[in-house]
């Protein structure tokens, strides 16, 4: 008999594992459940000191104080305007003015930062094709593709000695992935990079930018899309970075190629801490306004038909919240705070690395940090042993910032070192 008694599609059929983050916190759990005094680096999401869940409460309060037409009612299918227009400021912050001189804007609220990729994998890319990311990405893109009927070229995470960027390597997928489909999709997990940290400095982003505006013109028949997954960009140092990256570009001249467009992936769950709310959006820029709404007709249809509508309240209550300067303060007061939090752990963290001989993946920015190891799941495992628990991933192990104390890192940096001696 078929799997499931044949149940299940033949692609459904190779839907099988279980997600090995999920996986070692249910790990943590049981263990602390039976007393271990554990040290959980495999959460995802930003807790205190004490382990309790980190909250900017003026937009979880707005939330919880929405308007009863708020909560009820159906969102318009591409989101409220308002905040759809919220979308555009969190994306290009101050540079907002200056480029929108020079092109033109459209956004779409999505379920969270994952709707976003979703519309992106499902329109820019033909069935078969591939999209291009750094080889160090997020687990869960690999979902998103295989549900779009989609693979993934990648590129080295670093570049020779230890470059933030490896611009040829960069360079060299692009003019594979140009030379076979008639589009080509990069995704960038930038600032604050998920798992390691890392962010991009500005000379790396504008060669990045660079190399894409010089395939474009070469290859005019072939569209270029480049999205800026944002989803922990408001803890870095350069939240508005890409967009600054931008309008210096622009303001230096640079042609803007018309099959080229950059996108945003925008998500509320990080930095208003509002995971469950499912809250996002997809931002686009492009100097003809008639291929942005041709685009956002093709996301709206997708979006209709995957997920219906976005919620509604979580969007008003945003706009909310940005538009009273009180409350505006408020929460960026508090944004302000967790992103000092998540500062003095990295450092806590890198320090005591450094003193233990654990060489650490460069990290600047945002909710984790990188060990890169050749077996990531032997060390994850002696880590657990010793009740640090953190998470084994392709090429490497992922370290929760955003859920460990401050405290604890001295600790970690002692069983990680002790594990590396011993696995070698």
């Amino acid at each position: 008999m078929d799997d499931a008694n044949g149940l299940l599609s033949s692609s459904a059929s190779t839907k099988r594992g279980r997600d090995p983050i999920f996986a070692m916190l249910s790990k943590c759990q049981a263990a602390a459940a039976a007393g271990a005094d554990v040290v959980n680096g495999t959460i995802g999401a930003l807790l205190e000191d004490d382990g309790s869940l980190a909250i900017n409460a003026t937009y979880v309060d707005a939330i919880k104080a929405s308007q009863a037409v708020d909560v009820a009612a159906y969102s318009p299918l591409a989101g409220l305007p308002d905040f759809n227009d919220l979308l555009v400021e969190l994306a290009l912050g101050p540079e907002r003015p200056t480029l929108l001189d020079h092109l033109s804007a459209r956004a779409m609220a999505t379920p969270g930062g994952g709707g976003a990729l979703k519309l992106t994998a499902a329109n820019l890319v033909e069935s078969g094709g591939v999209v291009l990311m750094r080889d160090r990405h997020w687990g869960p893109y690999l979902g998103f593709l295989g549900e779009a009927g989609l693979g993934r070229r990648t590129w080295p995470l670093l570049g020779p000695n230890g470059a933030d960027v490896d611009v040829k390597g960069f360079e060299a997928a692009l003019q594979t992935t140009v030379s076979e489909q008639s589009q080509v999709l990069v995704w960038l997990n930038d600032p604050a990079h998920n798992p390691t940290g890392l962010s991009l400095q500005a000379e790396s982003r504008a060669d990045l930018l660079e190399a894409m505006v010089d395939s474009a013109l070469e290859h005019p028949k072939v569209g270029h899309s480049l999205m800026i997954d944002a989803a922990y960009t408001l803890y870095a140092d350069e939240p508005h970075g890409w967009a600054t990256t931008l309008a210096e570009a622009m303001d230096a001249g640079m042609m803007w190629p018309e099959n080229l467009m950059l996108l945003w992936a925008v998500s509320l769950s990080k930095s208003h801490t509002a995971y469950g709310a499912r809250c996002g959006g997809l931002v686009a820029l492009h100097p003809d306004i008639e291929a942005l709404d041709r685009v956002y007709e093709a996301f709206a249809v997708t979006g209709r038909g995957t997920w219906s509508g976005p919620p509604r309240a979580p969007q008003s209550a945003a706009v909310g919240v940005h538009e009273d300067a009180e409350l505006a303060s408020a929460w960026s007061d508090r944004l302000d705070v967790l992103t000092d939090l998540l500062a003095r752990r990295r450092t806590a963290l890198l320090e005591a690395c450094a003193s233990r001989g654990v060489s650490l993946n460069p990290t600047h920015d945002g909710f984790f940090a990188w060990l890169e190891h050749e077996h990531p799941s032997d060390v994850v495992d002696r880590c657990a042993s010793r009740h640090v628990y953190l998470v084994a991933l392709n090429g490497g192990v992922r370290i929760g910032l955003c859920a460990m104390p401050e405290a604890s890192m001295e600790r970690v940096a002692d069983v990680m070192a002790e594990a590396l001696e011993v696995v070698g």
